[in-house]
């Protein structure tokens, strides 16, 4: 009997997760990239003697990542090695108050005291409750597809969504146990981490506390590109066709079923085809409307996207001791950020500033004395509001000029520079709008009632990413490939 055969669009990480699952499942097994390499929004960066990750950089849940190479039979520290960050993330505020996040949960209360005695006393019961969620979303909504009526409608995911509360904003949580604007702030930054606002989004995100307090945030030695060349290797080891710098033009069906792809090289015959990229774009460019009647274009222009990102890589000669692996910088009023990004769909006056300085952990990625910084302001969708090739220059400017204010000084030194912007991100990875997690979490629909992974239109073609469910975020992302590969083979 013929092997399966599955292509699959887009090398990101749900790519490759559902590939490396496939293939050890037995099925034949193609990937095409219409990037040079893998990795979807996150791509190794060398500029002169510098080394960056641009995409994603803070790592958390490494056990998903684990089982995607033990669900193959191998080591996962065979191919790649992550570290745990200790403390995790150093958080300084506009009243210069530090708070660097760590497991040591009286180590945090006295950072918290030192501004905030209420708020410390609050810090127990708060990390109670968000390992509570955490471990209610873990075995309902993270663990499964919801693609039948059942997955979805039975009394055991409805008393789930009660325990989580999806109507209950994350910020109005938050208020529950802090008052502190910088407390406020502090968590109510993991709504960025799904692309939304911290005043908009479920207060399911409140779980994020957890998962990076104690469960950890994690770096990979090499950067956190190794991740990807890691799981790479593995799917190539497995089997696994790599097509990169070629680009998906059509998807082709014969009665609603899906029968291959049509690239700009070549066609590929597929029994199955999934779609690593975003949901939306798939649809609107990959296939007619006429075949898509459940996502047509008026369906897709509903749908908010999430949040972007205006990047900057520097690297320069100098090193810097308020910073760790991690930072944020965050600005005095933190709402009018989330104002600017989704309702007046600008770039914000005074954006949260994190850095990525992965040269704090780990020698090579910088000459000696020097440091590889990535630098990120949330930033707005694409949209007619914000011109990003008139803006760019200006605003970089801006950010180095308040990264000075804030004692990152003398970048406008650097050996090295360059900015990444929504309007490339889309170029790119082809991602909606340019957003960065696919649709926003902005409302419990689009939270938790998420573009199926299973067309309704065309049998045969599924859909792995932050668009689809589980949802954003790299680990999610991951997730979601295995699910996804898990129940094509069944």
């Amino acid at each position: 009997m013929n092997k399966q055969k599955v292509v699959i669009i887009g090398a990101g990480f749900g790519g490759l997760s559902s590939a490396i699952r496939l293939a050890t499942l037995g099925k034949d097994v193609t990937i095409i990239e219409r990037q040079q390499h893998a990795g979807g929004k996150l791509q190794r960066i060398q500029l002169g003697d510098y080394y960056f990750d641009r995409g994603p950089s803070t790592i958390t849940m490494p056990h998903i990542f684990r089982e995607v190479f033990e669900l193959a039979g191998v080591e996962m520290e065979d191919y790649v090695k992550m570290y745990d960050l200790e403390p995790r993330t150093r958080n300084v505020f506009a009243d210069g108050k530090t708070v660097d996040l760590s497991s040591d949960r009286a180590f945090m209360k006295e950072q918290i005291a030192a501004y905030s005695e209420k708020d410390a006393q609050n810090y127990d019961a708060f990390m109670d409750e968000s390992k509570a969620l955490y471990r209610e979303a873990n075995q309902k909504f993270l663990g499964q597809l919801m693609i039948r009526p059942q997955d979805k409608y039975n009394v055991s995911m409805l008393k789930s969504l009660l325990r989580v509360r999806p109507m209950t904003k994350l910020n109005t949580l938050l208020q529950r146990y802090f008052t502190h604007p910088n407390t406020l702030q502090m968590f109510g930054r993991y709504a960025t981490y799904v692309g939304s606002s911290p005043y908009e989004a479920p207060s399911i995100f409140a779980m994020l506390a957890h998962v990076e307090a104690e469960l950890g945030v994690y770096g990979v030695e090499g950067g956190t590109y190794s991740l990807v060349s890691g799981m790479e290797k593995l799917a190539r080891e497995k089997g696994v066709i790599f097509r990169t710098g070629e680009e998906v033009k059509r998807i082709k069906t014969h009665r609603s079923k899906v029968t291959g792809v049509e690239t700009d090289r070549d066609e590929y015959t597929a029994d199955v085809v999934i779609a690593n990229g975003d949901v939306l774009r798939i649809h609107q460019l990959l296939i007619p409307e006429s075949q898509r009647p459940s996502m047509n274009n008026r369906k897709i222009e509903q749908y908010e996207p999430s949040l972007s990102g205006f990047v900057t890589l520097a690297g320069i000669q100098q090193q810097y001791d308020k910073l760790l692996h991690h930072t944020v910088f965050f600005p005095d009023h933190y709402e009018a950020e989330f104002t600017d990004i989704f309702s007046k769909k600008r770039a914000p006056e005074n954006p949260t500033l994190y850095l990525c300085y992965s040269g704090y952990s780990e020698q090579g990625m910088a000459p000696e004395g020097g440091s590889n910084l990535f630098i990120l302001a949330n930033a707005p969708y694409v949209s007619k509001e914000w011109n990003w090739k008139h803006e760019s220059s200006a605003y970089q400017d801006k950010l180095i000029r308040r990264l000075s204010e804030l004692g990152v000084t003398g970048l406008e030194r650097a050996d090295v520079m360059s900015h990444y912007t929504p309007e490339d991100i889309q170029r790119d990875t082809l991602a909606y709008r340019g957003s960065i997690y696919g649709i926003s979490s902005n409302n419990p629909k689009q939270t938790f009632t998420r573009p199926s992974n299973r067309s309704k239109d065309i049998e045969g073609l599924w859909f792995v990413g932050g668009t689809t469910h589980p949802g954003g975020g790299t680990p999610i992302v991951t997730r979601s490939g295995r699910l996804v590969a898990e129940e094509i083979a069944r």
